[in-house]
């Protein structure tokens, strides 16, 4: 078989599994769209976080002259800005330019505290990562070595260093920056194992991902590693970060080294969260006081990227976001006196019609980072006509874990002009079944979309 052919059968096959691990993410009570808290309105892209005691340290690239900037809360939610910079020196090989210091990485590795963070190889003039380190989380940090941690100038250089740890081992995630200065080269999000304090690679680097999405556009980047229910969940940035396309992605493995299958669909977009976050990325995962995990990210406000944080589940290993929409295809649903049927206008060329008898019932199996209201989105078609053969709205009878939830109304459309009807649900913490079933005349299904 032709090597091209293998090359499409492999990416054929990533793209199951992933959709095997994940998601393919009275009057009714008015949708709403609950947005991400915006926990720091301030100038503070790409965030890290690590918690020593009871207090939690966020570390930022560059803003107002300061190399990195620091913020300190003991909620997640509350958050007190450094006036100082953690790190007032670079290494003897960076230019000395505050305005390109990025992305830095902060951990306790037991004899206190290493940062990984990208500035300009004097030597090469690309971004690279280096090392600093400090006995306090609140600095300062100084700069260990007199030469990049990682520095393949060929490449692009490295940017966008980040840790994770597995049985006494640890390893730096990097991106080599291929699409920067021009070089139109690739952009992969590399593993490499480190020291145990972070100041010396002690491995060679392995692909992990490169872009290869539409989605992602010219680059991935911001590396993210955690595991989860037996996954290896690699989340990343991707796209162009000044605007509102950047998004925030993830892919999974069985295995540390991978191969890792990339999501169907990004778990973070500026669309996902209905524009209330404009271009959501720069991502990191840490665990709150109450033990549960939440996602902190930048979004784009004025000319600034705030930091929001959102409350973040994991649906069978795989991450789920609160305010930030799922899409659930009609035709992956249970179906009970149904049917699917091609629809070239739908969202994925097909569509669940002929719910038309009184124990017609589509069962979608949703998730729900956290309890509460959510908002669900119905896409739907309605030909309808009234007995005098004019068009008619229609409804579908709407259940929640069972329970009657009233009804999802439809204003007509015309069979194959497919709308959205918002409503709002109280789901329960993790996965909840909703149920649309046969109401007043006839609507098509599409999909459904939670946030």
């Amino acid at each position: 078989m032709p090597v091209r052919h293998l090359i499409r059968r492999w990416r054929r096959t990533l793209a199951l599994l992933a959709a095997a691990f994940c998601l393919t993410p009275a009057h009714p009570a008015p949708a709403v769209n609950r947005p991400p808290p915006l926990v720091l309105d301030h100038d503070f892209a790409d965030p890290d976080i690590v918690r020593d005691g009871g207090v939690f340290h966020a570390y930022a690239t560059n803003s107002g002259g300061r190399h990195v900037q620091h913020a300190t809360s003991r909620d997640l939610r509350h958050w007190t800005l450094d006036d100082s910079d953690v790190l007032p020196t670079l290494g003897a090989w960076a230019v000395p330019r505050p305005d390109l210091v990025w992305a830095p990485e902060v951990f306790d590795h037991g004899g206190g505290f290493t940062m990984q963070y990208t500035a300009r190889d004097r030597a090469g003039d690309r971004q690279c990562i280096g090392v600093a380190r400090s006995a306090s989380p609140d600095g300062p940090f100084r700069p260990v070595g007199d030469v990049p941690l990682i520095c393949p100038a060929q490449e692009g250089g490295a940017i966008d260093a980040s840790t994770f740890t597995e049985g006494g081992r640890r390893y730096i995630l990097w991106k080599n920056d291929g699409n920067c200065c021009h070089l139109g080269k690739d952009t992969w999000l590399h593993l490499q194992p480190t020291s145990w304090d972070g100041t010396r690679v002690t491995g060679e680097p392995i692909r992990l991902i490169r872009q290869d999405q539409p989605w992602e556009n010219h680059l991935v980047e911001a590396p993210t590693l955690v595991k989860r229910a037996g996954h290896y969940v690699l989340l990343y940035s991707a796209n162009a970060y000044d605007g509102s396309a950047y998004a925030t992605g993830y892919a999974v493995s069985r295995s540390l080294a991978g191969p890792y299958a990339k999501a169907p669909r990004p778990l973070m977009t500026t669309s996902s969260f209905s524009g209330a976050v404009r271009g959501p990325g720069g991502q990191d995962v840490v665990t709150g006081p109450d033990g549960r995990d939440r996602i902190v990210f930048h979004g784009w406000k004025g000319a600034g990227r705030a930091l929001h944080m959102a409350d973040l589940g994991w649906a069978d290993g795989c991450p789920v976001v609160r305010g930030s929409k799922v899409l659930y295809q009609a035709e992956s649903a249970h179906l009970h006196s149904a049917a699917v049927r091609d629809a070239p206008e739908a969202s994925d060329g097909r569509a669940v019609g002929h719910i038309d008898d009184p124990d017609s019932r589509v069962e979608f199996r949703v998730f729900a980072a956290s309890a509460g209201s959510h908002r669900l989105s119905v896409r739907f078609a309605n030909g309808s006509l009234d007995t005098a053969g004019a068009p008619a709205a229609a409804t579908h009878r709407l259940s929640v874990n069972g329970t009657d939830a009233g009804a999802v109304h439809y204003p007509h459309t015309s069979w194959g002009t497919w709308r959205s009807a918002d409503r709002t649900v109280t789901l329960k913490t993790g996965w909840n079944t909703i149920a649309l079933s046969k109401g007043s005349l006839f609507a098509e299904l599409d999909h459904i979309e939670v946030g």
